[in-house]
């Protein structure tokens, strides 16, 4: 007799389909912690690599995270839903908001590693830009933590003689951010372009957004656009996939 498509699925998998059974249903709820590695193997009748395998699942989908030496628990950390159409409107930065406002409500967003510095463009960003490589950008790197967790690292490029002289250069900004800051030297981004993709982090990536064994990474690049096309920032992001939601909503 054939069996169902449940059957076919591997041990580890049912278990930790189970595991998110229950804590949809609130058997375990934000903090607690889950059965251990041993507990499953009495439950399920599996062997220990089993078990791990299914513990694994849940903190490679973000919804358990690993404690050392106390166990695995229930993620108490609420995705981030980046709005990608409405942070970038006009009428987010041009009016001294963070474009960060649209998606974080009233959680509690630090920029803890922030630098900037001029740099000759790597061959891509040149490519982007319409430069050739070595002609100096600022360049801005930072990592945002969300509710306690980096949840970003970003890396913006802006032509070097575009924004000299500029708050752009130092490490705030001001309200509105770069985007208000170009609009006042006449670049204003008119357009956005954004790509996305995923691959496994990097191990130096891995260790700067704190994330479980076998997290995978978001990577959005982001160019904008002034007017006549011209290319004013390259922004590549790396995100902590287990902590976004991307919505975008459009007319059709």
């Amino acid at each position: 007799m054939t069996g169902s498509s449940g059957d076919k699925q591997p041990k580890y998998q049912r278990i930790a389909d189970s595991l998110k059974a229950a804590i949809d249903t609130g058997r375990y709820r934000a903090g607690d912690r889950l059965p251990g590695e041993n507990d499953l193997m009495d439950e399920y009748g599996v062997a220990r690599m089993t078990a791990r395998q299914a513990l694994g699942v849940l903190q490679s989908e973000g919804i358990a995270e690993a404690r050392r030496g106390a166990g695995v628990f229930v993620r108490d950390f609420r995705p981030l839903r980046r709005r990608g159409i409405q942070r970038l409107a006009q009428g987010q930065w041009g009016s001294g908001r963070s474009i960060w406002s649209a998606d974080i409500d009233n959680r509690s967003l630090v920029v803890d590693q922030v630098s900037v510095t001029e740099q000759g463009a790597p061959d891509h960003v040149a490519g982007v830009l319409g430069v050739e490589p070595g002609v100096p950008m600022c360049v801005r790197h930072r990592r945002f933590v969300l509710d306690g967790k980096p949840v970003l690292l970003s890396t913006s490029y802006l032509p070097a003689v575009l924004v000299a002289g500029t708050a752009i250069t130092r490490e705030d900004t001001g309200p509105g951010g770069t985007y208000a800051r170009l609009a006042e030297i006449g670049a204003k981004p008119v357009h956005f372009r954004e790509e996305v993709r995923s691959r496994m982090p990097a191990a130096e990536e891995a260790a700067r957004l704190e994330l479980s064994a076998g997290t995978p990474v978001i990577l959005i690049c982001r160019t904008a656009f002034a007017d006549e096309g011209q290319v004013v920032e390259l922004n590549e992001m790396i995100l902590d996939a287990a902590s976004y939601v991307l919505e975008y909503g459009f007319d059709a």
